[in-house]
């Protein structure tokens, strides 16, 4: 299991919250039974999720059980799949129309990705959730550090699309905005113990922890 993977809660699954369950919390997942893999320690074999509101105000953290999981789909077979172009409301929603344009260029750079978010939930569910103003969310998987050079023309080449494409590189130590990264500097590296400001995201020397 990898951050951003959606998982289809099985039949009668046990959920461990990790605060209390406010009303829209079984609603929502007797409409979408789905959770999403968030970047956090667990105890034992637990994976740690989150449940997604209709809002960005409502998320809750979870932990699940294996054995509570009856489907899961990444982010990588989204894209495999080309699963925007079975999108019923593809036509009406920029963040998804414009996937085969994103598609076509980080398949010419040899990229492991995947649209997440709103957009990806919608995708792997078929639970409208994405809007006419959403962003693109997306994820590149990066095991090897990328030069500045090269995230510098990434960031430039989605500059030209016509909707934001919000982009994280996810690295061994944890995950990285692309266009902060891109500025050069230190940056925030989200990880399993939290946000954490470091001089390089493939090494992990971090010079600070913020509170998650």
């Amino acid at each position: 299991m990898k951050p951003h993977d959606l998982l289809r809660l099985a039949d009668g699954a046990e959920i461990i919250y990790e605060e209390s369950v406010l009303a829209w919390v079984p609603a929502r997942l007797a409409r979408a039974p789905w959770v999403v893999v968030r970047r956090a320690r667990t105890p034992s074999a637990f994976i740690p999720v989150g449940v997604r509101g209709s809002t960005r105000s409502e998320r809750l953290a979870a932990f699940l059980a294996p054995t509570a999981v009856a489907a899961r789909v990444s982010p990588e077979d989204l894209v495999a799949t080309l699963a925007w172009r079975r999108a019923f409301r593809a036509r009406w929603i920029d963040a998804v129309r414009v996937l085969d344009a994103v598609d076509e260029l980080f398949a010419f750079l040899g990229l492991a990705w995947g649209p997440t978010g709103s957009v990806g939930f919608e995708l792997a569910t078929g639970v409208a959730v994405a809007g006419p103003e959403s962003d693109l969310d997306v994820v590149i998987r990066a095991p090897e550090p990328w030069s500045l050079a090269r995230a510098r023309e990434l960031v430039d080449n989605l500059a030209r699309l016509p909707v934001r494409v919000d982009t994280q590189l996810d690295t061994p130590s944890g995950a990285v905005a692309l266009a902060e990264y891109a500025r050069g500097g230190r940056v925030l590296l989200r990880t399993p113990d939290g946000p954490k400001l470091v001089d390089n995201p493939w090494r992990h020397a971090a010079t600070g922890t913020l509170s998650a």
